[in-house]
């Protein structure tokens, strides 16, 4: 049976690469890797520099495309940014390819201009969310303000001078009030989240942002094995980030191990495997590019689009 995709195992797939100019250190490995991520530098060698070359190759044909369309249309030319999304579960390890691919990208020839923006600041306020009954399904398409997502993506693909987005933290797990990040013309932009390639509304002829992305990432793994990460981050965080005074999970530092377990598959069970199941796992076949992971938390084989 013919299909658009082409397979290639880690090693084939690392053989690949031809860069030898690109590289992230040990230090900044560190820095960029998530919470009981165990991406290393072996992993970027290996997985993520293929992939930055392949994604410069798009770019500069993504540039050379629009110059001539411009041409072709006899009008003025307009800085086109190169948009890429990130998709996948929470704890997949999304935020981890995406930071990492803002890195290698930024080495690149003529080292462009790589922004980097989560979707998480386009969730809607705990107190809409709260207002609409929906608090406990944040993360789910509906907890987003989809159409202010779709206005900051088509006005960064326009070449608007500045565009802002809201700022979202995990510590007081809310939109936080006054603050904006600004977006300047960027040469590329990584736009990472949950549900960043879900199409639009059943029925509806409407827009969404994957219209707009030049190219795709899909982080992918079992269920079984994403629960256990989770899992494992929960209790890591329940010794650290929940320890803040001004988190909103407090509560959750004084549990005990057993509890604290208890609490995460809770979680896990009533929001994010439903989201996994009903919105996320289903946009994994509209990527270019799916890395998939085996339970060891590390990329086993490379999945492209091919056609």
């Amino acid at each position: 049976m013919t299909s658009p995709w082409v397979n290639v195992p880690r090693q084939a797939w690392a053989d690949l690469a031809t860069d030898c100019q690109l590289n992230i250190d040990t230090a900044t490995v560190t820095r960029l890797r998530g919470l009981q991520d165990p991406t290393d530098e072996r992993d970027v060698a290996e997985v993520y520099l293929p992939l930055a070359e392949l994604l410069n190759l798009y770019r500069i044909n993504h540039d050379q495309l629009y110059a001539d369309s411009y041409g072709f249309l006899k009008i003025a030319p307009t800085k086109t940014p190169f948009i890429i999304g990130v998709a996948g579960s929470v704890a997949v390890g999304k935020s981890t390819s995406a930071r990492l691919l803002q890195e290698l990208l930024r080495q690149s020839d003529g080292h462009p201009r790589v922004d980097l923006v989560t979707t998480d600041g386009f969730l809607h306020p705990n107190a809409v969310l709260q207002a609409r009954g929906i608090l406990d399904r944040k993360g789910f398409p509906e907890s987003y303000d989809r159409r202010a997502l779709l206005d900051f993506v088509i006005a960064v693909k326009s070449g608007v001078e500045e565009v802002q987005a809201p700022v979202y933290s995990h510590v007081i797990y809310d939109i936080v009030a006054g603050r904006r990040i600004t977006v300047t013309r960027p040469d590329v932009l990584i736009v990472e989240g949950l549900n960043v390639l879900q199409p639009a509304p059943a029925g509806r002829g409407h827009l969404t942002i994957s219209d707009f992305f030049d190219f795709s990432v899909y982080v992918d793994a079992d269920e079984s094995a994403i629960r256990q990460w989770f899992v494992t981050r929960f209790m890591a965080l329940r010794d650290t980030a929940f320890r803040d005074p001004t988190s909103f999970f407090r509560a959750y530092a004084e549990l005990s191990d057993d509890e604290a377990v208890q609490q995460a598959n809770t979680v896990w069970d009533g929001i994010n495997k439903p989201n996994l199941i009903e919105n996320i796992e289903p946009t994994r076949e509209r990527a270019t590019a799916i890395l998939r992971k085996g339970s060891d938390h590390v990329i086993s084989e490379v999945r492209i689009r091919r056609i």
